[in-house]
């Protein structure tokens, strides 16, 4: 989702925009010897097509097409796979038995193809998540009112607040670390992308500015505020995706969880502090929190649409480039598309300017900018 850092963009998928170009077989980047494509047909032949087809389409779901990408992006794929880069033991084997020519070759092989359309049975664009996740978010409202901003004391806002500790929230009260209410008997029923959904759907809405509460002094709490505001955001409003927005919270919600930590709640962290504090002192730094304005961690409504724009920078049509390292995406399985960018997510692939891009969102993102690019015929 967004800021769990918020570098964000998903800007390439398959390859990454900042990799490296091949130096093992031509000592200089940008420059490669030109593949010989028959040649190269006799190594797929041989080596490559029960896998991804002698026309260069995959035989079976997250099996990449390589029909019709650049030849540049082809032979640094292989040179990865073959240096450990990229993690496939089966690649690493057939890539190791490679010389570079070998690899310029196959690649300039399947360069030559035409690319990929997508067949009669068109990969279906699931909702976006935002939208998923209001209509899954119904229930919660009896609670949390709809838009998230509670109006019950004791019953925390979840507008505005950050989807991954949301996310975290959830299994902490799914697996009775938290004090759990009858409501809760209906998560264990939605995916993990589903409460990612839900997750963005809160994070997005606006939190409501809060009147002081009837206890404690917003004034006495704000010099007692510092140490929270080190992890929870100047005045409360986080810039980390997994830790809570507590600006605008519910004064009584605050109030009970910040004691919570003495007892039940398990973050060492927050109960090494937290046990420093009078009761006063909590009351006080609850009604600083409670008066502060916060604002939306995310921008649901438009996240697929702002990322792919951002992806269309180096991925686009009007980018292609043959002798740019850059991977197509329009017409990839979609499968494939998903694991490797949350192999990039997740620091199992190598390309830093991926990593930082793709960090920040979840399955539930991945998965519609995955299907978005699958569905959509090659140009």
């Amino acid at each position: 989702m967004k800021t769990l850092l918020r570098a964000l963009l998903l800007s390439a998928m398959l390859a990454g925009c900042g990799e490296k170009a091949d130096k093992g077989a031509t000592g200089a980047p940008g420059q490669q010897p030109p593949g010989d494509v028959a040649a190269g047909k006799t190594i797929a032949e041989r080596d490559c097509k029960a896998c991804h087809g002698l026309d260069g389409r995959s035989n079976a779901p997250a099996i990449p097409h390589l029909a019709g990408q650049p030849e540049r992006y082809l032979v640094e794929a292989l040179n990865a796979y073959r240096e450990g880069k990229r993690t496939h033991a089966v690649l690493r084997d057939l890539t190791g038995h490679m010389s570079a020519a070998d690899v310029h070759n196959v690649a300039a092989y399947f360069a030559s193809l035409p690319p990929v359309t997508p067949g009669p049975a068109k990969v279906a664009l699931p909702p976006p998540p935002y939208e998923r996740g209001k209509a899954l978010a119904q229930p919660c409202a009896k609670c949390h009112s709809e838009d998230g901003n509670s109006k019950t004391p004791g019953i925390p806002s979840l507008a505005g607040q950050q989807p991954n500790y949301f996310v975290i929230a959830v299994q902490e009260y799914l697996h009775a670390e938290r004090k759990r209410s009858p409501m809760h008997a209906m998560l264990p029923r939605l995916s993990k992308a589903e409460l990612e959904s839900v997750a963005l759907y809160f994070a997005s809405q606006t939190p409501a500015q809060r009147p002081a509460p009837p206890f404690g002094d917003p004034g006495a709490g704000e010099p007692l505020s510092a140490v929270c505001s080190g992890c929870h955001g100047s005045r409360g409003v986080s810039s980390d995706a997994a830790t809570p927005n507590l600006a605008g919270q519910d004064p009584m919600y605050l109030l009970q969880a910040t004691k919570a930590y003495r007892t039940t709640r398990k973050r060492e962290n927050m109960r090494a502090y937290v046990a420093s504090l009078s009761d006063r002192d909590v009351e006080n730094i609850a009604a600083f929190f409670t008066v502060q304005k916060s604002r939306p961690a995310e921008k649901g409504q438009t996240i697929i649409q702002d990322l792919t724009e951002k992806c269309n920078r180096c991925h686009g049509p009007e980018v292609q480039n043959p002798a740019l390292a850059v991977p197509r995406l329009n017409g990839q399985d979609k499968d494939y598309l998903v694991m490797a960018l949350r192999a990039y997510r997740d620091d199992r692939r190598e390309s830093s300017t991926m990593h930082r891009m793709s960090l920040p969102y979840s399955d539930s993102i991945i998965e519609s900018i995955a299907a978005l690019y699958a569905s959509q015929p090659p140009r």
